[in-house]
């Protein structure tokens, strides 16, 4: 069982930073994949970035460049950069994990573990 809290959201102007916490507890955080994924007004979920276990990243073509996926297992964490942000990233934004799935890494439906989301705002 693992356990997802997520940090960082917030209201930022177009341009700006954030950078998103994703904090796991329970037991082997580094034998897990990663991922997040975001969900704006009136959208379905997308996936945004992913990290596996052994260190693979990805990243959906919408943010690559701007955004950077990162994990830290000696504290149970993975964290989000988002630079240059826009208008159009507004969304709540979760945290997953996943363990063992054959689903390729956007799929939502692979993961096992969510979090609650945090709110990040873009103002234009």
């Amino acid at each position: 069982q693992v356990q997802l809290v997520e940090s960082g959201g917030g209201l930022v102007q177009a341009g700006g930073s954030l950078r998103l916490s994703c904090a796991a507890s329970g037991r082997a955080f580094s034998n897990y994949d990663m991922g997040w994924f975001r969900q704006g007004p009136g959208k379905e979920r997308e996936f945004v970035a992913a990290i596996t276990w052994s260190g693979t990243i990805y990243h959906a073509g919408s943010v690559k460049g701007r955004f950077t996926v990162s994990r830290d297992n000696a504290k149970n964490t993975m964290y989000l950069q988002m630079n240059s942000l826009k208008p159009e990233d507004t969304a709540v934004y979760y945290c997953a994990a996943r363990y063992q799935s054959l689903a390729q890494i956007p799929a939502a439906s692979g993961y096992d573990y969510w979090g609650q989301g945090t709110q990040v705002t873009v103002d234009s």
